[in-house]
């Protein structure tokens, strides 16, 4: 029982800074989404020490963990989108495989790169050794 009241405590902890959040860019017009404010603020929070750690962990583990339920709307929204998928499916598959690996063939390639400068300046430095006495 106590760890029930401590979810829910900890998940209101949560709701209240998401809506307050919302409520500060309606508000304001910010151009920011209320959540990312929220994760923008919730971070702070917990960067200053203000809302620690073991407040909210029991919350945002049972959340991560049923994460996949909060996308099940977006899925039976997107059975609407059947002819769309129909007409642009292999436009939209290569869209899809081509932004997943365009990325991580750049990170590859520059970690190659970088990967690679340490060792010429080493070689350098070993080379002007003898020079430098």
């Amino acid at each position: 029982m106590r760890t029930t009241w401590k979810l829910l405590w900890q998940t209101a902890l949560l709701t209240a800074i998401f809506w307050g959040c919302d409520q500060i860019t309606r508000l304001t017009g910010i151009p920011i989404p209320g959540n990312v404010l929220g994760i923008i603020v919730l971070f702070f929070l917990l960067l200053t020490g203000i809302i620690k750690e073991s407040h909210i962990s029991l919350a945002a583990e049972f959340l991560l963990r049923h994460l996949v339920f909060f996308f099940v709307p977006i899925a039976v929204g997107l059975m609407q989108w059947g002819s769309v998928f129909y007409d642009y499916g292999w436009v939209l598959a290569a869209a899809i495989v081509g932004s997943t690996a365009l990325p991580l063939v750049i990170v590859g390639f520059m970690a190659k790169v970088l990967r690679r400068a340490p060792r010429k300046q080493e070689n350098m430095d070993k080379e002007e050794a003898p020079c430098r006495s």
